[in-house]
């Protein structure tokens, strides 16, 4: 997934506008805490270094300015269960300045089922201190220590950040009210069983500075009116996509130049191209041109205290299909802590009287009530089920809730993104059994001394010997393949007979460091597949796993081939390109396995459930291209940071990748002037001739040379070229009908001038020279003084602008003047060629490295425009953060134990979505596979027919057979029939062709036609038909599985 650039409606460097950028409040006491961080690395705190090589892909997420906030904030996490660790996993990867985990308890075997990082030889001992062990581990810059003692008001006050789990309502209401008195900010999470609970109080007067993290937006102007509310009109090839409330400001205005640099003006968005601003009578006429770009503004929130809260509460909807249930909830889990305080434990799991007895309780609770959080009739049904669930502990649902709430940890610190406010519950009941009829008893459900106790409280046992028994294909184990496998572990998935395949190329980078929480900095360079197998090993003994290395595709079908497949139970994706993942939906949809997909972006993620014969698969719907760039726009006339971005990167590949590739080919293969030649319009040209000149005219035998090469190049690109559009097209140009050439979304350029003692000039060349010299084999530099010295000597020509050059405006005039190519030149490239021969040298192609700041693409990119968001965009890099992942693997896994129990109900499954930014959450049911039909058999993509290729006698059938086992079994006469890209029968077939092919086995013709022999790992084919019914109509059909092994 990629920025998709539009040709107005641009993205800004902006993040933020800086009013103060401490979060914590100046009643709260900042303490350093006396620990250093493991191998000497530097604290963070306010003269910290931000480590953009382990937290760049979170730096697109939270910005600089929000991270340096966060290095500011201790954090306290009081309860080391399953959700307390998540918790502090997360806040601790995304790099606060120090955590204090906190925990009076000891392990018991009910922790082992959601709390990671204890094994069962920790049993007894303190969880915080045996979780500070392991979770120090996690982020060197992070100091974390393990707290034991009592919590005491003042013991709060050396944090500005304190989260509550695995405590009682009184310790909610108590600290909770002390911390909103002194400016603490605290969060309390809950989790039972099913059931999870979030409150946030960030104090009454909490700043967010960004609520919503999306880039500021820009558009160009086209008019603005004078008026008591000046009206902006924007240019019309794009929508400004403003909102009514957002404050912008304006540059570039001719005319109205009052309005450049103006304080932010509050906007009322009047349509998708206008706008009202402020009072514009007393300003100048408009005369042209401007952009408009939003501001973020920092707004003042205000929170309510535990106490006061928990009688008026406000509630985020997690599930509006749900609209009733926090209120509900809301009550539910007063009653289970004054059902605790009562008895001093839960309510046993699945007992009816510790049910009954809870619905009173609640009853009362309810009754109470004074405020708006008295529900007018509790849902006895659902309460019970509280009580039933209410000593579960389960993995999915704290890596949900642990999730989100490390996201407010986050906000929190940072004033980045909007808080929840205040209350957020979550239920996954549909987790159940589907029949309604049917109840645990707790019998079933009583603990075991099991290390999965805390599910077993939820499920039974008959659960947990389905889930060891299951055989799961992971594909991918990058961040969500490390948090689906942690929690494979904690929920016993393949820990007796069945087996997780975990297959995954990577190697382990330090980027991966910050959200890939299965490895460590010792890993980097490993495989990934193994070393996140080793670690969950770790978390759970018993689960058996094994790790390939081998990339999802055509490739690879002969160690994934029909054995493979058919013996799994299903497939999970954890892949970040789209391809594959299609690649694997059209894999599960062949042999009928659920998938489960999700991914990430930033603060959005997304979860997708298929489902065998219910569901639509992943490819069925898909999201729209994204709108390319015109080429003449990235040549000649860029307007946007996203145009310059995309200049540089095919300029960089147009120098160092695309030449030296096809140089190796034209001297390597002596296919390649063959294949060339058959490209379409003008492109045999553009290769020849750039080959010719990576061989001839432009091979360097000297670093001199490479300089020399590198200041030429610099001189067309940033004078020449321009100094040559501006002599097709002067500034003061008009166009056909009057109006300035130079005006809307073209933008005048400015040619530059090159001076040894401008550092950006000097880091382009000394970059381009040394990326040059490392193509041809020869040494580089970074000697600048000897730089200046070989620039002195180099032989610039003088450049005069000459008439009669085309520059083209739009691509369909580069479109008609590439129709015709000229031959005469074509055949001069093709003699003047040497011969390949002739050469003895390598050419080294170089990749352009998204995760590295290649100086010379920084200095090609800056010298058009100026911006610090260049690798983000022009590596195609995708924003990232552990918060967003942990809660979007909970939600994958929720619908894993659906799919292992066998749920056959399309409306229990459940989609998600969510923006812990906003923050947003949204569920649907999953599209049902789209059903068609011919004659009176319906049918979906999950059906085909099948075939059996080989027959009673031994022989396998032909093509005629085939034709008639169609024609004689369904009534169906094939028109056209194919296997892949093969076309093996048509109706149009020349006679000859037809009865040379009619006779002949099947796969004697597939052989034939593609050109391919069969492997031996290949149980059956698959062929399309195309085919009409009795009455000569055309019909669709599905596919044919034909049977050959």
């Amino acid at each position: 997934m990629s920025s998709s650039p539009l040709s107005k409606k641009r993205r800004l460097s902006g993040t933020e506008t800086k009013t103060g950028s401490h979060c914590s409040s100046s009643n709260s006491v900042r303490t350093d805490l006396s620990h250093t961080p493991a191998n000497g690395m530097a604290k963070n705190g306010n003269d910290a270094e931000i480590d953009e090589g382990l937290y760049s892909r979170q730096l697109y997420v939270l910005g600089h300015e929000a991270m340096k906030r966060m290095q500011n904030s201790n954090v306290l996490i009081s309860g080391m269960r399953g959700l307390g660790v998540e918790i502090a996993k997360n806040v601790i990867l995304g790099g606060v300045r120090s955590v204090t985990v906190h925990d009076q308890g000891v392990a018991e075997w009910r922790d082992l089922s959601s709390q990671f990082y204890l094994r069962e030889e920790d049993l007894g001992k303190n969880r915080a201190e045996i979780s500070q062990l392991r979770l120090a581990e996690l982020n060197n810059y992070v100091p974390v220590t393990a707290y034991t003692g009592a919590l005491t008001e003042d013991y709060l006050t050396k944090f500005q950040v304190v989260v509550l789990t695995n405590s009682t309502l009184d310790e909610q209401k108590h600290f909770g009210d002390f911390c909103h008195s002194k400016g603490i900010k605290i969060i309390i999470a809950d989790t039972r069983g099913l059931f999870g609970q979030l409150f946030c109080d960030f104090g009454e007067e909490m700043v967010v500075y960004d609520s919503n993290g999306e880039q500021p937006l820009s558009a160009m102007i086209s008019m603005i009116t004078k008026d008591t509310a000046g009206v902006v009109t924007c240019l019309d090839e794009a929508r400004h996509g403003f909102e009514s409330g957002d404050y912008v400001t304006f540059t570039e205005v001719q005319g109205m130049v009052e309005l450049n640099g103006c304080q932010p003006v509050e906007i009322k968005v009047l349509g998708p191209y206008t706008f009202s601003i402020c009072d514009t009578t007393g300003f100048s006429d408009y005369v042209r041109g401007g952009i408009v770009s939003q501001v973020k503004m920092p707004k003042k929130i205000g929170f309510k205290s535990m106490s006061s809260s928990m009688a008026e509460p406000e509630f985020v909807m997690t599930d509006f299909a749900k609209f009733d249930r926090p209120g509900q909830l809301h009550v539910g889990f007063q009653a289970i802590h004054t059902f605790q305080k009562k008895h001093n434990r839960l309510p046993a799991p699945w007992n009816r009287a510790d049910g009954d007895e809870l619905l009173n309780l609640a009853k009362e609770v309810n009754s109470a009530q004074t405020g708006s959080a008295k529900v007018e009739e509790l849902d006895e049904d659902l309460i019970k089920k509280v009580s039933f669930l209410a000593a579960g502990d389960l993995s999915p649902i704290n890596a949900f809730i642990g999730g989100v709430a490390a996201q407010e940890v986050m906000k929190a610190c940072t004033g980045k993104f909007m808080p929840i406010m205040q209350w957020l519950y979550f239920d996954a009941l549909e987790c159940l059994s589907e029949d309604a009829g049917v109840q645990l008893t707790e019998e079933e459900c009583a603990p075991r001394n099991s290390r999965y106790d805390g599910q077993i409280a939820v499920f039974g046992t008959k659960l947990q010997d389905l889930l060891a028994r299951q055989r799961y294909f992971l594909v991918g184990a990058g961040a969500i393949g490390c948090e689906l496998l942690k929690n494979f572990a904690m929920i016993g998935l393949a820990s007796g007979e069945g087996e997780v395949i975990v297959t995954d190329m990577d190697t382990i980078e330090k980027s991966n460091l910050n959200r890939q929480f299965l490895f460590r900095p010792s890993d980097v360079t490993k495989m990934k597949s193994d070393t996140a197998a080793a670690a969950v090993k770790q978390m759970n003994p018993s689960i058996r796993i094994t790790g390939h290395q081998n990339r999802v595709g055509p490739e690879t079908e002969r160690v994934y081939d029909d054995d493979f497949f058919e013996s799994l139970d299903g497939v999970a994706n954890a892949l970040d390109n789209v391809d594959a993942r299609m690649y694997m939906d059209r894999r599960c949809v062949y042999y009928r396995k659920p998938l489960l997909e999700s991914g990430t972006l930033g603060t959005k993620g997304n979860v997708q459930v298929v489902i065998p014969f219910l569901t639509e698969s992943y490819s069925s719907s898909q999201d729209p291209p994204e709108k390319s760039i015109p080429i003449c726009t990235l040549k000649n006339f860029p307007n946007a940071i996203e145009h310059t971005l995309q200049w540089a990167r095919d300029e960089f590949e147009g120098l160092f990748k695309q030449p030296p590739e096809n140089a190796m080919q034209y001297l390597t293969d002596p296919k390649f002037m063959e294949r060339t030649l058959k490209l379409p319009g003008a492109q045999p040209l553009e290769v020849l001739d750039a080959v010719y000149k990576c061989v001839v005219t432009d091979c360097p035998h000297s670093w001199a040379d490479c300089v020399s090469w590198a200041r030429n190049h610099w001189q067309c690109q940033y004078s020449n070229n321009i100094r040559q559009l501006l002599h097709n097209f002067p500034p003061d140009q008009l166009t056909s009908s009057g109006a300035p050439f130079w005006s809307g979304p073209k933008r005048c350029p400015h040619p530059l001038e090159f001076s040894t003692s401008n550092d950006l000039h000097m880091d382009y060349v000394l970059a381009a020279a040394n990326l040059f010299a490392q193509m041809y084999g020869l040494p580089g530099s970074t000697d600048r003084a000897g730089l200046v010295k070989i620039l002195q000597e180099v032989k610039v020509p003088t450049f005069t602008p000459r008439s009669g050059v085309k520059i083209h405006v739009s691509d369909q005039e580069l479109q008609s003047s590439n129709s015709s190519v000229d031959d005469s030149k074509l055949e001069e490239l093709k003699t003047k060629l040497p011969t390949p021969e002739s050469f003895q040298f390598k050419l080294n192609p170089i990749e352009f490295e998204k995760q590295t700041k290649v100086s010379v693409f920084h200095s090609l990119f800056n010298l058009c425009s100026l911006a610090d968001r260049f690798k983000l965009i022009a590596g195609k890099i995708i924003p990232a953060i552990a918060t967003t992942t942990a809660a979007v693997v909970g939600l994958v896994c929720l619908e894993l134990i659906k799919v292992v129990q066998g749920h056959k109900k399309l409306e229990t499954y459940k989609n998600g979505f969510m923006n812990l930014a906003l923050p947003f959450f949204a569920y649907s049911e999953p599209i049902a596979a789209p059903r068609h039909k011919y004659y009176e058999t319906e049918w979906s993509l999950w059906d085909r027919f099948e075939v059996t290729g080989m027959q009673a006698n031994g022989e396998e059938m032909t093509l005629r057979q085939f034709l008639d086992y169609f024609k004689n079994e369904h009534q169906l006469e094939i028109t056209m029939l194919s296997q892949g890209v093969s076309m093996l029968y048509s109706f149009f077939m020349p006679a000859a062709k037809l009865k040379e092919r009619l006779d002949l086995p099947m796969t004697e013709i597939v052989t034939k036609v593609s050109k391919k022999k069969l492997g031996k790992h290949v149980k059956a084919l698959v062929f399309e038909l195309c085919c009409n019914d009795t009455s000569d109509e055309d019909v669709e059909v599905p596919y044919v599985r034909y049977t050959i092994r």
